[in-house]
């Protein structure tokens, strides 16, 4: 199981650079995914559509209710720790819509709280 511990840990990493993607971000974005993917599937939610780039990812989470949230971190090389502290969040259409609603930005603590507003999901 995913724990946020273990993403901490690259807090005051410094990622590699060059014209290929580095294994400390290959190996960084398979633990972010699998965090995700954790938070999902405690949520009834999936992860859908990630979209892996050089150093950086986005990504589709769907509820059960076939609502949808586009996520989406920063170049982890030029913006350090956004990946953290600054998140993309937005509604969207379906699994493939990138221009969606509004720009919402949570941390990563914060993100399945943020998550669970834009689908209404909250339990209280």
């Amino acid at each position: 199981m995913a724990k946020i511990a273990e993403l901490k840990k690259y807090l005051t990493h410094e990622f590699s650079a060059g014209c290929y993607t580095g294994d400390d971000y290959k190996s960084f974005q398979t633990k972010y995914l699998n965090y995700l993917k954790t938070m999902c599937r405690e949520n009834h939610w999936q992860l859908v559509n990630v979209g892996k780039n050089h150093y950086c990812f986005s990504a589709f989470i769907k509820s059960a209710e076939n609502k949808c949230v586009y996520i989406s971190i920063s170049d982890v090389r030029y913006f350090t720790n956004e990946w953290f502290h600054h998140i993309l969040v937005r509604t969207a259409e379906n699994e493939v819509d990138y221009r969606g609603g509004f720009n919402n930005y949570a941390t990563l603590e914060g993100l399945e709280v943020k998550i669970a507003q834009l689908f209404g999901d909250m339990p209280f």
